[in-house]
């Protein structure tokens, strides 16, 4: 199959990669730096069984992909709306487009059936740009579980876990998903189709609005967060209200709240997706994960203070990383 990767970071890339090395014709979308180092070295994954190298076709420009089989759109949430209306160009008769992004997706209220179908959610979608560019009819969605991490420009290194979740947008069982998780098994994910992709994204989620900010303010790890008592109160405390929000909108989480934090706790000593931006000096993907279930809240009129003053605290964070053009990391003191 002929696939892009829009976005070839850390998650993109392991994509990407994997479905190289399984022998698909794959075009990376990346930028800078990371962008040279694919086309001059190849991309470039390492984990426990050392480094592979895959051959990608990679561009900074993405209509010079052309149209794809599969395109996957593996940029963070927050850089889908300014590229939205160029992922046209990848899109053909029969291509199928998986959103590969963390947090509640702008297709949320889409091909949703219920009394809120069609309900516009500005946190992810600001003035409906991404729905006005993107044909949902074309969407099938994702959860992806694997950590990755760039290690360097061109280099990913593979942390853990190679579980990817898909499903149609209505809950259908059609030959298009399941093309899509077998191309995803032949690449060695284990790849499942649900039935409800919705609850799989809130169960996600439920950790993700809650870490990831904590993480990116506190510039602790998983396991540094669940392991010292106010932070794992915290983490409780925000989990407790994004599960009433779900609950609002008839999610059903299967595992208990602990046994959710327990999971996190288990992935170790890794940094949250957002607090490597924050090390790297990038926009973190807030909105998402955070202002997405504090805009849901209010639309069922579930109360969300302990999210709203995390979100408060990370947003300022953001801002003033943005303002002075920098970034936050923790390093060993001088003596």
């Amino acid at each position: 199959m002929r696939v892009c990767v829009v976005g070839a970071g850390s998650i993109g890339g392991l994509l990407a990669a994997r479905l190289a090395g399984a022998g698909e014709v794959v075009t990376v979308v990346a930028r800078g730096a990371h962008l040279a180092a694919i086309r001059e070295h190849g991309l470039r994954v390492r984990d426990g069984a050392g480094e592979q190298v895959a051959r990608v076709a990679a561009t900074d420009r993405i209509a010079d992909a052309g149209a794809q089989d599969v395109v996957v759109l593996g940029m963070k949430a927050h850089q889908l709306a300014p590229v939205a209306a160029e992922v046209r160009a990848l899109v053909g008769p029969a291509t199928a487009v998986v959103t590969a992004q963390n947090g509640i997706p702008w297709w949320y209220f889409l091909k949703h059936g219920g009394a809120r179908q069609g309900t516009h959610l500005e946190s992810v979608d600001p003035g409906g740009v991404i729905a006005a560019n993107l044909d949902v009819e074309r969407v099938v969605g994702s959860v992806v579980y694997p950590a990755a991490e760039i290690e360097a420009p061109g280099v990913i290194r593979h942390v853990e876990g190679n579980r990817i979740t898909l499903g149609e947008l209505d809950g259908a069982d059609t030959a298009r998903v399941r093309a899509l998780a077998d191309l995803l098994r032949r690449a060695g994910f284990k790849a499942r189709i649900a039935s409800d992709i919705r609850t799989e994204i809130w169960v996600k989620l439920w950790g993700n609005c809650t870490f990831n900010p904590i993480s990116a303010l506190t510039h602790a790890t998983l396991a540094g967060i669940c392991r010292f008592p106010p932070s794992r109160a915290l983490a409780a405390a925000m989990m407790a209200e994004a599960q009433a929000v779900a609950e609002a909108l008839g999610i059903s989480f299967g595992l208990s709240l602990e046994k959710r934090i327990a999971g996190a706790e288990g992935v170790g000593e890794h940094k949250t997706s957002m607090l490597q931006d924050v090390e790297a000096g990038r926009p973190i993907e807030l909105e998402a994960l955070l202002g997405s279930v504090i805009e849901l809240g209010r639309i069922v009129g579930v109360p969300t203070a302990h999210l709203e003053a995390v979100h408060a605290c990370a947003a300022l964070l953001d801002k003033t990383l943005r303002d002075a053009g920098g970034r936050v990391r923790v390093e060993p003191a001088g003596r």
